[in-house]
């Protein structure tokens, strides 16, 4: 199957240089006006001019990534005055096509202006070779659909024996956006395409591609039965159609100890394989099964997802931020250290081993929670830019933390179960590891008996936070901990530290 679009060239060129984000859009702004929004320099080098109309003093700069710091292009001024003036763009002589834009601003507005040098040879390519190459580049690749994520702007994944790469945007058949579904695209089929590439957020893409050919597969996944299995295991059924040559299919080599096929039967293009999972004593695990067959020449493949729940993991913090990326469930415990969204929960929680960021709780706005507060949380050992986070968090219970001062604690009655949050100038620290000290408001004492390094440590994990954060008299100490006694004296029982503040 073939789908095919032809464009006037100059057309295919303008296309190639907008990208979907609306605010690219040329508008005609009152601040700053140009004279052309899009300027064409020869391929053999030369310069092109436009006029700049301003209202105010007035800024130009390239717009560059870490693999297209475009350098062949030379704007005669990087700023202007208020009034009319004129802005010339060169180049040298171009082997191939190629692109820029550039960003004109005054008065908190911006004017893009789109720089095109003859136009962009479509080279065709593998997948390592468009990962590897410069952005705004057009590529030719051709690849299996592994993943649709998006099937009204049409973003998916397409992989060869090179590599995988993302697809941001696909064009219909008649170079419309949005309308992805019309051309039929699925898992497992062989994609021509070309497009752009970008890099966003350090991810090569190509984005609003021109689909060249479609190969349909040979063999598709129909439906699924189980397709998240209990903690118990279980059977897992895929129903297939298949127009080749049987089915053979394939289980990762980390899943081959848990899941086995039981069965494979054929009817006419029909086919079902049945899977046999075993009970499941870790963490959440899944497994990507790959369908292959052949029409003897060539082989055509599919895949689906295969989920099985797992026991929730007690860790400490520093034991989740060791963990591998996936779909285990931790449980953690810790304060609230800061919060970055109130919204939906995105914040940071601490205990006696690390902190860690937590990205977004679910249903965050009603619970309530504010920074000093102990949580417990399950989620899953995620991470953003090679930074580790807590992802799809749960919150499972809470202990309010209530902000005191050393007056208003000593009022209150011993309750092993309330937590409060006290300051004040440590006065006295006594002998031995587990920070026992004294802290006064200039008028009220308390006693602090342990001064621990966060929630939930025990034995010698409560000892040496004094030496280690450096904490000396006279600093400002802020700690969390229940109201108790000893011989009628009021005190923090087991304070967990929360900050300080150096008397230097």
């Amino acid at each position: 199957m073939k789908i095919k679009y032809i464009f006037p060239i100059f057309f295919a060129a303008l296309a190639l240089m907008t990208s979907c984000n609306e605010e690219q859009s040329i508008t005609l702004l009152d601040e700053i006006q140009v004279s052309s929004s899009y300027v064409s320099i020869p391929v053999a080098g030369g310069s092109t001019s436009i006029t700049v109309t301003a209202k105010d003093s007035w800024t130009a700069e390239k717009v560059t990534t870490d693999k297209n710091k475009v350098e062949w292009l030379t704007i005669s001024s990087a700023s202007g005055n208020a009034g009319e003036a004129t802005l010339t763009f060169t180049a040298p002589a171009a082997i191939d096509g190629r692109n820029a834009e550039v960003l004109i601003k005054s008065g908190g507005k911006t004017q893009r202006v789109n720089i095109i040098q003859g136009l962009s040879k479509i080279s065709p390519a593998k997948v390592s070779e468009v990962n590897a190459g410069p952005d705004g580049k057009t590529f030719q690749v051709t690849g299996v659909c592994t993943s649709i994520v998006n099937t009204d702007y049409g973003n998916w994944y397409l992989k060869d024996n090179t590599g995988s790469l993302y697809i941001y945007g696909t064009l219909d058949a008649k170079g419309a956006t949005r309308n992805f579904k019309s051309l039929n695209l699925e898992v497992g089929d062989e994609v021509t395409v070309e497009g752009p590439k970008s890099t966003y957020q350090g991810t090569a893409q190509l984005v609003n591609v021109m689909v060249i050919k479609i190969n349909k597969s040979l063999v598709k996944v129909d439906s699924v039965k189980n397709a998240s299995l209990p903690i118990e295991g279980g059977e897992f059924t895929a129903y297939l159609t298949c127009k080749g040559q049987g089915v053979s299919v394939d289980i990762p080599t980390d899943a081959q100890s848990w899941l086995a096929i039981s069965s494979i039967k054929s009817a006419g293009t029909n086919t079902v394989v049945k899977f046999k999972a075993a009970p499941n004593s870790g963490g959440d695990r899944n497994t990507k099964l790959i369908f292959k067959t052949t029409d003897g020449k060539k082989e055509y493949t599919t895949e689906t997802s295969l989920s099985q729940k797992g026991a929730i993991v007690k860790a400490t913090i520093a034991e989740f931020l060791a963990a591998a990326v996936g779909d285990t469930q931790y449980r953690l415990s810790g304060i609230i250290t800061k919060i970055d969204n109130n919204t939906d929960g995105r914040l940071y929680i601490r205990d006696f081993s690390g902190e860690t960021y937590v990205y977004k709780i679910q249903d965050f706005a009603t619970k309530g929670l504010k920074v000093s507060d102990i949580i417990t949380i399950v989620g899953k050992r995620a991470a953003y830019n090679g930074v580790a986070q807590v992802g799809g968090a749960v919150l499972e219970s809470v202990i309010p933390v209530t902000s005191v001062t050393i007056a208003e604690f000593l009022t209150k009655a011993d309750d092993p179960n309330k937590y409060y949050m006290v300051s004040g100038n440590i006065t006295n620290i006594a002998t031995g590891n587990y920070g026992n000290l004294d802290i006064s408001d200039g008028t009220n004492t308390l006693y602090v008996y342990g001064c621990y390094p966060g929630y939930g440590a025990t034995g010698t994990a409560r000892q040496g936070l004094i030496t280690s954060k450096g904490i000396k008299v006279g600093d400002k100490l802020t700690v969390i901990g229940p109201k108790g006694s000893y011989n009628s004296v009021p005190q923090v029982n087991g304070g967990l530290y929360f900050s300080h503040e150096s008397s230097n």
